[in-house]
């Protein structure tokens, strides 16, 4: 009964991984759109500052005077901060191969554009090698972890032998 419990983890283990090449490109391409449409505002802002002989900072600087402004700088300089994070992110992740990126889930964090690729994810059968190298590794952590959860639970009914 302990094997099939722990075949059925390692098997879950197996398919659930299996789909993180899958997810992670489609994160990818999610994080890529998030960081052109970022881009653009800032592009708009530091255009906009260049015309009035401003550099970015001076350009924020100078939205004061109203709370209107002052909640404006503040958006804007989250959007600078959210658009430098995502953009590092984009490097990395374009950089890393589906593999590689399992070591990264960091770099997957941005809970927007997560959110957003889980709500529109569809698990699909891994035909790729990293689906298949992944699907090994989710199929052996499986295994591990039932395995060692239900012997810590037998744990306390086992018999001493005696000695």
């Amino acid at each position: 009964m302990l094997r099939i419990l722990a075949l059925a983890g390692a098997v879950a283990g197996g398919v659930g991984l299996s789909q993180f090449p899958e997810f992670s490109q489609q994160y990818l391409q999610r994080l890529a759109g998030q960081v052109d449409a970022l881009s653009e505002v800032v592009r708009d802002f530091d255009a906009t500052a260049t015309r009035n002989l401003l550099t970015r900072e001076q350009a924020l600087a100078d939205m004061t005077g109203t709370a209107f402004l002052e909640d404006r700088r503040s958006d804007l300089t989250r959007t600078f901060a959210r658009h430098d994070r995502l953009s590092a992110n984009l490097a990395d992740l374009r950089a890393a191969s589906p593999l590689q990126r399992l070591t990264m889930p960091q770099k997957l964090g941005d809970g927007e554009t997560l959110a957003a690729t889980w709500a529109d994810f569809r698990p699909a059968v891994p035909v790729t090698t990293d689906g298949l190298i992944t699907a090994g590794i989710g199929f052996l952590g499986g295994w591990l972890v039932t395995t060692g959860l239900l012997g810590l639970l037998a744990w306390p009914f086992r018999r001493r032998r005696a000695v």
